[in-house]
């Protein structure tokens, strides 16, 4: 019997993940009541949460709408939206179950017209719901064990993609011009975290390193870059004369998550502006760290994200420094 599950473990993909199918999701689901019933449940358990002070000292009240609870400490009405993503939205939480679902089995992601398609809702509430959504999975960060493996990306399309006369405002080659996105995996917990990083200087990305991993007790493993020189316990691969694995030392685990995010960006979303990048580089850390789990697992684990992470759409546009990419 140990035998069996371990080799279905060594089978190609996730066969080994309990799926859900639409119908199967539409039967769980059938009316609004069993979704918030769920949502509940996923989001506290056994013991229901004030979404405003957190305290457990709550009771039902007799009107059930659109705030059921209670909470005797702080005084406040709540339900399961308050305090988080969902508060303040319009939307059924039948549709915020569908959402969810879209997106933990959407390996490449799923799109916002995709979405206001399969929901019936606006293309800007899809997108709103999907920045959401990410927003669950943010501040998700821990400390690693090691051995891990470091690298960065660079965002921002094609020059010969790009109209002349934004083509003209280039200033160099290669990165230059472009986002630049630090990542790291820790082989053992086949783990990732990245974010968005201001540039690929030593200091940067050693301190970007140190939220992750202690650099004095793990081995870390990146490209040959001159970037990392500086790093202790550390050991490299040269990709410029062709030297991709050497005993191991490579950098295939973290290149490998650059190269889902990359598909996702040419294929799903085809532009992620500068401004909310990280918000996708987050989403697909979180997804890729959930991935083992059984479709139900995930959705469940991202309603528990949720809790304290309300994210109001004058926030969301607000200027954060960055390019939008909206057009003029």
């Amino acid at each position: 019997m140990m035998r069996n599950a371990k080799n279905k473990r060594k089978a190609p993909g996730k066969n080994f993940r309990k799926g859900i199918s639409l119908i199967e999701l539409a039967e769980m689901f059938p009316t609004e009541e069993s979704a918030v019933k769920w949502m509940e449940t996923a989001a506290w358990g056994d013991e229901r949460c004030c979404g405003h002070c957190g305290s457990v000292n709550t009771y039902e009240t007799k009107n059930r709408k659109p705030q059921p609870y209670r909470c005797r400490d702080c005084k406040r009405y709540f339900s399961v939206r308050t305090g988080t993503p969902m508060e303040c939205s319009p939307l059924p939480i039948k549709k915020w179950v569908y959402a969810i679902y879209l997106d933990v089995t959407s390996l490449k992601g799923v799109s916002s017209m995709k979405l206001h398609r399969d929901l019936g809702v606006t293309q800007k509430t899809a997108w709103f719901m999907q920045q959401r959504i990410r927003e669950a999975f943010s501040a998700e960060g821990s400390m690693f064990p090691g051995p891990v493996e470091v690298d960065e990306a660079a965002f921002g399309g094609k020059a010969k993609n790009m109209h002349a006369k934004r083509r003209k405002k280039l200033t160099g080659r290669g990165s230059v011009d472009k986002t630049v996105v630090a990542g790291i995996k820790d082989r053992k917990l086949n783990r990732v975290a990245a974010r968005v990083v201001p540039d690929t200087t030593s200091e940067t990305m050693s301190r970007f390193i140190m939220e992750h991993v202690d650099p004095d007790e793990s081995m870390i493993y990146t490209d040959g870059a001159v970037t990392y020189t500086v790093l202790p316990n550390h050991e490299s691969v040269r990709h410029s004369v062709g030297e991709y694995v050497r005993g191991q030392a490579h950098t295939n685990g973290i290149e490998s998550f650059w190269a889902m995010l990359k598909r996702a960006y040419t294929g799903t979303f085809h532009k992620m502006s500068p401004k909310h990048l990280n918000r996708y580089v987050t989403e697909f850390c979180g997804r890729h760290n959930i991935r083992n789990l059984d479709t139900l697992r995930q959705m469940e684990h991202v309603v528990a994200l949720m809790a304290g992470k309300r994210l109001t759409y004058r926030e969301l546009i607000a200027d954060n420094g960055l390019d939008s990419g909206a057009r003029s």
